[in-house]
This record gives structure tokens, C-alpha cells and sequence, in this order.
């Protein structure tokens, strides 16, 4: 018994050693990452803002007299020509002002005939020596002086006329009316908007940028214009001007670009997508998510999956301006690289990776497919 006793002991030490050094432990199983190709041509955009279109000239309109609004003749949406009564005060205190005016000429009119007749009376007695020279220059002084007040008298009746044909609002141009302000009965001031027009004519799309990426655009650049109601489909256009100041409230500047479609193909108020080509240099051929690129210090990069071995590598590129959704490459990445979209800042290069698209569904390589 005392001579087994060391041979079972190194029995069991010998199993339990073949136990924890046998089989190796099993590698972890690749991590699925989300990949897509880089946008190309158009759409690689600085970036994409939502916007309006809008008419290239667009005016608000009101009287030039104040008064109690009574008939309204036009509603939104209605197409107006040039010349034509869109609203109509109430000119009462106005036509009683032309009366009162009409009165001041009469009796304007009438004192400098009579100041007339004097002045050729003491003409014909200064002349015979009947009257002095003072006399005779008084009542010249006189009839001119009774001129004037003619004069006055019909350019205060000019002002009543024209004050009472302010009345009546008239579109200035053919167009569409946009939007209404006042209702009938109320009483309105003297320049206080009634009516917006949008003039026939050029259409445009207004948008707003944000501090951080309206250094990227410049007037006369170069944008493509995607109306909501018709995807996939764009104009061309260009910025035409930029607010020289933020907006107060939301911090974000005002935009207004060109749009060359033709007439009747868009309409006022329809929401648009405006992209914006932005800062170009070297090969700016496509653009990555926002949320692909990976930082670290001064050095822009992207993961990018090996097509091979399903590894990552992390790729440096150089980038231009920054967008709301997307930025453009301007060197450093090929156009049919499979970049990681999400979560780079969970993965290492060298990493074994399975890559999935947006749908979910793995994307496998030809080498994998024929394994």
C-alpha cells in the first residue's frame, strides 16, 4: 500500500496537468461593425441643409395713410396682376380733407385776383405820382405774396388727392400673394405689412447655416437643390447671397441660393434639400459620415476594412468642411473602401471584423464566399 501511494499521486498530478494545458482556449468570434461605401460625385457634399422656396423678390405690402380696413379683395394663394386693388380703407376723414383743400384753393384763387387788381391800380397811380414808390412796392409784395399762398393752397390739394387714393392698396407686380397679415375692420397704421407678394418670376431656396460651417461657403458656389416631394431629383443653383450677421436667437446664418429649374416645375413654401459642394481641394471625390472619423491629436482617420482578412486599418485622410451630416474627403480614402460608420471608437486596427450593411445583412467578400 505504502509503494502505490506515490504512483496514484503522480497519476493524478499528471492528469490534472494535461487538463489545463491541453486544448488551447477558442478565439472570440468576429466583431459585426456597420460599413458602408464612401458617397461619390454630388454626393459628396460639405454638407445638406433644409430649406424654402421662396420668390427672388418678395415685398410687403401696406398703405402709405393709416385708416380702418374695409374689404379685403384678395386672400393667400390668389395670383394678382400689376395694378390690381388687393385691400381698400376707409377714406372718409381723407375725402373730407380733399373738400377742405378744394376750399383753401378757392379761397386762394380769390385773394390773389384781388391782390392783382391792386397791384395794377398802384401801378397806373405810381406811374402818375398819385401814390409813393413805397406804396406801389407794397402792394407788388402784396400780389406775390397771394401768389404763393396759391401755390400752397393747390399743392396741399395735390397732397389730399394722392393721400386719398392711398386708400386703395394695388399689387405693384404680377405675382402670387404669400401671406396675410390684417383682416377687414381693423384698423391699421400708415407702412404696417398687410399683404407679402412674391413676384413672378426667378424662384430660390433660403436656408440657414450654422457658425461652424458657413466659412465653407462662399457666394457664386456651386449647390444642388432636392425638393421633399420629388427624391432624387436635382437642380442646379448657386448661392447668390449670405447673411453678413448670425440670427440673434438661433445663431445660424441666413442663405439664399439660385435655382435653375424651369418655370412652373417648383412651387412657393415646397421644402427642398439644398447640398452644398463646399471646400474643394486635391482629389475631393467623396464624402464619410461625421460619424466615421476618428481623431487623434491633429491626425483625421477612418477605419477601413481590409476586403481580404476582414481586419480594420485604420486609414489617415485629409477633410474638408464639415457639414451637418457629411464631410468630404479630400485625400486619403478610395471610392470603393469599406469605411465603418459607427462605433470606431470601440475597435483597434488589426481587429478581426464582420462587416454588416444598413440593412443588417453581413457583406461578404469574394475570398469568403469562395472558402
Amino acid at each position: 500500500m505504502r509503494s502505490s501511494a506515490p504512483g496514484l499521486a503522480a497519476l493524478v498530478v499528471a492528469v490534472l496537468a494535461s487538463a489545463c494545458g491541453g486544448a488551447a482556449a477558442p478565439a472570440p468570434d468576429p466583431r459585426p461593425v456597420l460599413v458602408a461605401r464612401p458617397f461619390e460625385g454630388a454626393a459628396a457634399s460639405a454638407g445638406s441643409y433644409a430649406g424654402e422656396v421662396k420668390a427672388r423678390e418678395e415685398a410687403a405690402l401696406s398703405f402709405r395713410v393709416g385708416g380702418n380696413l374695409v374689404e379685403r379683395r384678395v386672400d393667400v394663394g390668389d395670383r394678382v396682376r400689376a395694378g390690381q386693388v388687393l385691400a381698400v380703407l376707409d377714406a372718409g376723414d381723407l375725402q373730407a380733407q380733399v373738400r377742405a383743400a378744394q376750399a383753401q384753393v378757392a379761397a386762394a384763387q380769390a385773394e390773389y385776383r384781388r391782390a392783382s387788381a391792386d397791384q395794377e391800380r398802384f401801378a397806373a397811380l405810381g406811374n402818375d405820382r398819385l401814390v409813393s414808390r413805397s406804396a406801389v412796392d407794397a402792394q407788388n409784395a402784396a400780389a406775390t405774396a397771394a401768389r404763393g399762398q396759391l401755390d400752397a393752397a393747390r399743392a396741399n390739394l395735390e397732397v389730399a388727392r394722392n393721400q386719398s387714393g392711398y386708400t386703395q392698396l394695388r399689387a405693384p407686380d404680377d405675382g402670387v400673394i404669400a401671406a396675410r397679415h390684417v383682416e377687414a375692420g381693423q384698423v391699421v397704421a400708415a407702412g404696417q405689412p398687410v399683404f407679402t407678394l412674391a413676384a413672378d418670376g426667378a424662384r430660390e431656396v433660403a436656408f440657414a447655416v450654422g457658425e461652424s460651417a458657413i466659412s465653407g461657403i462662399r457666394p457664386g458656389e456651386p449647390v444642388e437643390v432636392e425638393l421633399w416631394s420629388q427624391p432624387g431629383k436635382r437642380w442646379p443653383g448657386r448661392v447668390r447671397e449670405i447673411a453678413p450677421a448670425a440670427d440673434p436667437v438661433s445663431r445660424t446664418f441666413a442663405v439664399r441660393a439660385s435655382l435653375a429649374a424651369p418655370d412652373g416645375s417648383v412651387e412657393l413654401g415646397q421644402s427642398a434639400r439644398v447640398h452644398v459642394q463646399g471646400e474643394r481641394g486635391g482629389d475631393a471625390r467623396v464624402s464619410v459620415p461625421l460619424s466615421a472619423v476618428q481623431r487623434s491629436g491633429a491626425t483625421t482617420a477612418v477605419f477601413v476594412v481590409d476586403p481580404k482578412t476582414s481586419t480594420l486599418r485604420l486609414q489617415p485622410v485629409q477633410l474638408g468642411a464639415f457639414g451637418e451630416e457629411r464631410v468630404p474627403v479630400l485625400r486619403g480614402l478610395d471610392a470603393d473602401a469599406w469605411v465603418v460608420t459607427a462605433g470606431g471608437h470601440l475597435l483597434q486596427p488589426g481587429q478581426k471584423v464582420q462587416p454588416v450593411g444598413r440593412d443588417n445583412r453581413p457583406l461578404l467578400t469574394a475570398t469568403a464566399r469562395s472558402d
